[in-house]
């Protein structure tokens, strides 16, 4: 029996042979997810908090004790977690991946970014969780989200990036967006690539009954690592502020002339930006430091400078082109 009649034939059978090969290979790798979670797990450890208030339900449990998870930073104790995780707490106990309970101290929070520093005195050398650059990580890459989820324990959930930059419009905000299952517990756990380095922290969903829809966010481990640092080194967050506010791309006609810009939304809180009364909401941003009005450009201005700096803004309001140096203040303490 002959099986190839001709030489393109064989040629085919080859180019199969290679594409089968090549499948089994990858879908037979079962350790892919085994050996990131490994490498990770150890930096990921569950939080317990309790709130101020001391009235207890009738099985004995705090009504208001919160579950939620963190991620160890440094060797000698310096945890991060969410906010809402440890806020208005009087107790927030850590334990680790072996099992060991310690209780933390709260080093400073950052609101915007619902962003906390703990610290424990361990008795051992903990592993910090390795970083990766979160700006490389693109749609479509795969992770696992790590958390103590429902209170239930170390959980690890699998799904892919499914876009970035989310924001909502708020310039001081920037999220990763995955569809790995995050549920209540999953607050300030990690969020690893198929390596087992960090990207991001999970930090909210979008849900309609408070548990998983296939939407979850998570905080860009940069702007974490960023923000945490200035933590621990000052106590608090000095980034420039001009306002809360958000804005969206609006594209129009100017002169005649196809052109866009950042149209003001609502204002959540007024500040250097708005203090005059002159900006309003519906006011289009056209230029930021004679740069072209990009989310990029925007948040990169504000990332980009110090309390007391001035940012140069061409804004078009009521038919009205006009330049604004607005001076920048410190974040203020809500």
């Amino acid at each position: 029996m002959k099986f190839f009649n001709n030489k393109l034939s064989r040629i085919n059978f080859l180019i199969l042979v290679g594409i089968l090969t090549y499948l089994y290979t990858n879908m037979s790798n079962s350790d892919g997810y085994g050996a990131a979670i490994a490498k990770a797990s150890p930096s990921v450890i569950n939080i317990s908090s309790k709130k101020n208030i001391d009235t207890r339900s009738f099985n004995g449990r705090l009504p208001n004790d919160l579950m939620g998870s963190g991620i160890i930073i440094s060797n000698d104790g310096y945890i991060i977690t969410n906010l809402h995780v440890i806020e208005g707490t009087r107790i927030i106990e850590v334990e680790l991946d072996d099992g060991q309970v310690y209780t933390a101290s709260l080093i400073g929070f950052d609101e915007r970014s619902d962003l906390a520093v703990i610290k424990i005195t361990p008795i051992d050398t903990l592993k910090p969780i390795e970083v990766s650059n979160s700006s490389s990580v693109q749609i479509g890459d795969q992770v696992i989200a790590i958390g103590n989820a429902f209170g239930l324990g170390k959980t690890f959930t699998s799904g892919i990036i499914s876009a970035t930059g989310r924001d909502y419009g708020n310039p001081y905000l920037e999220l990763i967006q995955t569809d790995a299952a995050i549920n209540p517990g999953n607050s300030g756990g990690a969020l690893i690539n198929h390596k087992g380095n960090l990207i991001g922290m999970n930090t909210k969903i979008f849900s309609q009954t408070g548990s998983y829809a296939g939407i979850g966010f998570a905080l860009p481990a940069n702007k974490m690592i960023e923000v945490a640092s200035e933590i621990i080194q000052y106590g608090s967050v000095k980034r420039s502020w001009i306002g809360d506010f958000r804005v969206k791309v609006k594209r129009f006609l100017l002169n005649n002339n196809p052109t866009y810009g950042l149209e003001i939304l609502e204002l959540r809180n007024y500040g250097p930006l708005f203090n005059s009364g002159k900006i309003k909401p519906g006011a289009i941003i056209l230029s930021i430091n004679n740069k072209s009005p990009t989310w990029e450009n925007l948040t990169g201005a504000l990332k980009n400078s110090f309390p007391g700096d001035e940012i140069d803004f061409q804004i078009l309001q009521n038919s009205n082109l006009k330049d604004y140096k607005v001076v920048t203040e410190a974040i203020p303490t809500q």
